[in-house]
């Protein structure tokens, strides 16, 4: 018995889009992540890119539960001696809800050169629009 193995020339690839109001980030980005590595998929290889493309939109009504508004930081540093800097979730929200969603999702894909790949099929937006109309994504219900 020989295992399947996907190569790039036999991946078939679909365009989802999501609605993200209402949506608690966590369990919406653990479902988008396991969509773009293609974990839905039975021909899943772990060493492949067979997932398929994502399109968020309504990510800043995104919900988050507990205190995390005010408790979670974000950072980032400008490479100066003491340019560490922080942002809270609620300021990200307010400046970048996309970032906020594409951060959630990029945590849990793997790390490396497959990730960067991955998160590359992930395109988020703030409000109801989008522009690939072009591709006739199919609506993805999440659980």
């Amino acid at each position: 018995m020989k295992s399947y193995m996907a190569n790039p020339a036999k991946i078939e690839r679909k365009w989802y889009v999501v609605d993200a109001d209402g949506q608690v980030l966590g369990r919406m980005a653990a479902q988008v992540a396991s969509v773009l590595r293609g974990k839905n998929k039975p021909e899943f290889t772990p060493h492949e890119d067979v997932g398929d493309y994502v399109i968020i939109v309504n990510a800043e009504k995104v919900k988050v539960t507990g205190r995390k508004l005010d408790q979670k930081i974000y950072y980032h540093h400008s490479e100066y001696v003491g340019g560490m800097k922080e942002t809270t979730l609620r300021e990200m929200m307010a400046k970048k809800p996309e970032k906020v969603v594409e951060l959630a999702v990029k945590g849990m894909l793997p790390k490396g050169p497959l990730g960067r790949q991955m998160l590359k099929k992930l395109h988020v937006y703030a409000g109801p629009e989008h522009k690939q109309e072009a591709q006739k994504p199919e609506v993805l219900t999440l659980v």
